[in-house]
């Protein structure tokens, strides 16, 4: 599941920042795909706390990984509105921001793979790695969000509120991709980071 959502948000920065639309139908194909692992990851769990009525340490991972597969389910619904984003942007000029919300898409995409990774080798440190990470993802949507508020540009305003609305997406990913590392983390130490 991790790997379709982070081949899905690859794809969807292929579509917004190198104009591939067609990559667009395999991004909802892959969100289809995505949604039903969650349902029966869901499901499975579900089971698990059902029949088995496992306690301390089992319950701590079943009911983390119920909170965490959700996560990813977002980033992936999230990846998927920016490929419609972007087949909205696409009759515009490019905004002289795309780079910056470029760079900002390539952390998040970092953030996610850190957080695979930590969830595949369970490391408890992620948590506190991916936060920090964060907090780039955070500055660079104040700093590009007051850039796009005072846009002079007379005339058309839909490319600046859709760019809003994919750095708002890329932060709520980057947020999405915390929670990942974080639950990691609890799930190894018991601990919420």
């Amino acid at each position: 599941m991790g790997a379709l959502v982070e081949q899905s948000f690859r794809l969807s920065h292929e579509a917004l920042f190198d104009q591939n639309l067609e990559v667009i139908q395999q991004i909802n194909e892959l969100d289809e795909q995505i949604d039903q692992y969650y349902r029966q990851i869901e499901f499975d769990c579900a089971q698990l706390l059902t029949l088995q009525a496992p306690v301390a340490t089992d319950l701590r991972v079943i009911s983390a990984f119920m909170q965490l597969i959700r996560d990813l389910e977002r980033i992936g619904d999230y990846a998927e509105d920016l490929a419609e984003f972007a087949m909205k942007l696409f009759p515009y000029s490019p905004h002289p921001c795309l780079s910056q919300i470029a760079s900002m898409s390539n952390q998040t995409q970092m953030m996610l793979a850190t957080s695979l990774v930590a969830l595949a080798d369970l490391d408890g440190t992620a948590g506190r790695r991916v936060k920090t990470m964060d907090n780039i993802v955070d500055d660079a949507y104040e700093e590009i969000y007051e850039m796009l508020a005072k846009n002079q540009v007379q005339g058309i305003v839909e490319p600046i509120l859709l760019l809003g609305l994919v750095i708002r997406h890329l932060e709520r990913m980057a947020d999405h991709t915390t929670n990942i590392a974080q639950r990691v983390t609890y799930i190894v130490t018991g601990d919420r980071a």
